[in-house]
């Protein structure tokens, strides 16, 4: 019965993969990390969470002029 089963098409050949040294690759790489640092913005400055500093402060500490 193998009039029955399906012929498998013939697969096309990819073309080659560009070089690193190739110039639209490294447009396309200085533009994504061009990106990359558009997209940071403020959220690099902050440095606490979403509930901001949740340490405790040091209120009672002695001075030697406030004793």
């Amino acid at each position: 019965m193998s009039f029955l089963a399906p012929s498998t098409p013939s697969v096309p050949t990819p073309p080659p993969a560009p070089s690193m040294a190739d110039p639209a690759v490294e447009e396309a790489r200085r533009k994504q990390i061009e990106a990359q640092k558009r997209a940071k913005g403020r959220a690099s400055t902050i440095l606490t969470g979403g509930q901001g500093d949740t340490t405790t402060p040091e209120l009672g500490k002695k001075t030697l002029l406030g004793q």
